[in-house]
């Protein structure tokens, strides 16, 4: 059951089938083939949609379409948030032109976060987004706070998150994400904006909008789909969204940005990931003997969870090793052992890109262009 449930605090355990019902999401259904390349949607990670079709079509016809996502600057970059800059590459690779909003408003409002931190943080992230592959010389990287030096495109987006303003109550920011403060309420709206500004003519000009999240992010993404019928001043394209499954944290419950013991951080040491993972929230059973007899539940064994989302992309191996798990004989310990020389190479990698990418990074932070 879950006791809080927003955008930014989520408490007690998602029963997914229930929200996808009572947000009125689109269970995701079969995709063109492209889609089976990439594992997230492959073994259905990406579970759910809102008006995905019109992205399909623009794929298939090699139209014009963006994709737009936020970036949180607090805490660190962990594997979890892999989940998104994997679709976000993914994404860019199918032609979409890729929107990110570092989101330090957002962080000074929900979190009293300064605009310095948020930039040093964000920094950070880039370096990682870098890493992972994203092209960020093909991305329209900015801050809430500070849009770009054109007078022009920057004066837009702020004049719309003011018109959007004209187009809601209190009482729907209330019925959207419970308790409300009017910092949030600004937030919101300047998260409107973010979702809704590439489509004026200062920027993309009238295209399909997609914004993948997890399900925690919906009530922002129903918020403006809701107040883009009312405005009349501009002919929108109600955004499109995609959903995602939350990744567990290492101890079983929600990963945490702020929170070191419940994620693996992409600095993590070879030793770190070692102690890290041998500790994890395990579906064995208590005995070698009980687990013989009785099997493992990998659907909440954190080792074969991450190997799914992510460090396992044989299908067939991950079926061999689910398989194995259940039926008792192989161990909780085996499971982990694969995992964690998987994710020790993996990040031997990526720590190497990593340090390449501090060459790169400063000139999407330091001289906004637009």
């Amino acid at each position: 059951m879950v006791d809080k449930f927003s955008p930014w605090e989520i408490e007690g355990d998602l029963n997914y089938a229930k929200l996808i019902k009572d947000f009125g999401i689109e269970p995701m259904k079969v995709l063109p083939e492209v889609f089976q390349e990439e594992v997230l949607f492959r073994r259905g990670v990406v579970f759910g949609n809102r008006d995905f079709g019109r992205i399909l079509t623009a794929v298939k016809e090699k139209k014009k379409f963006v994709m737009m996502t936020g970036l949180m600057p607090t805490g660190r970059f962990h594997i979890g948030h892999m989940l998104l800059l994997k679709q976000v590459i993914f994404w860019q690779k199918m032609g979409a032109k890729i929107y990110i909003a570092v989101a330090d408003i957002e962080a000074y409002n929900a979190r009293g976060q300064s605009f310095v931190e948020s930039k040093k943080i964000a920094r950070d992230y880039l370096l990682d987004y870098d890493a992972l592959g994203l092209d960020l010389n093909k991305c329209e990287i900015y801050f809430q706070s500070e849009r770009g030096i054109d007078a022009k495109k920057s004066n837009a987006y702020y004049r719309l998150q003011n018109q959007l303003a004209g187009h809601v109550t209190f009482n729907e920011f209330k019925g959207a994400y419970g308790e409300v403060t009017p910092g949030k309420m600004l937030a919101a709206l300047l998260q409107g904006s973010d979702m809704l500004h590439p489509q004026l003519k200062e920027f993309e000009g009238s295209c399909p909008v997609l914004i993948p999240v997890g399900i925690d992010q919906d009530p922002h993404i129903r918020l403006t789909r809701d107040i883009t019928k009312r405005v009349k001043e501009y002919k929108f394209i109600p955004i499109s969204s995609t959903y995602h499954l939350f990744m567990p944290g290492l101890t079983g419950g929600k990963m945490s940005a702020s929170d070191a013991n419940s994620h693996i951080a992409m600095t993590d040491t070879a030793a770190q990931i070692k102690k890290k993972i041998g500790s994890a929230f395990s579906g064995g059973q208590e005995t070698v003997e009980e687990h013989r007899k009785l099997g493992g539940n990998p659907d909440v064994d954190v080792a074969f969870q991450y190997l799914k989302f992510f460090f396992e992309e044989d299908d067939q191996k991950l079926a061999e090793v689910e398989s194995a798990y259940r039926s008792g004989e192989m161990l909780s310990g085996e499971v982990k052992k694969m995992l964690i020389e998987k994710v020790q190479v993996f990040l031997a990698d990526h720590q190497e890109k990593r340090t390449k990418a501090e060459k790169v990074v400063d000139k999407f932070l330091y001289k906004v262009k637009n």
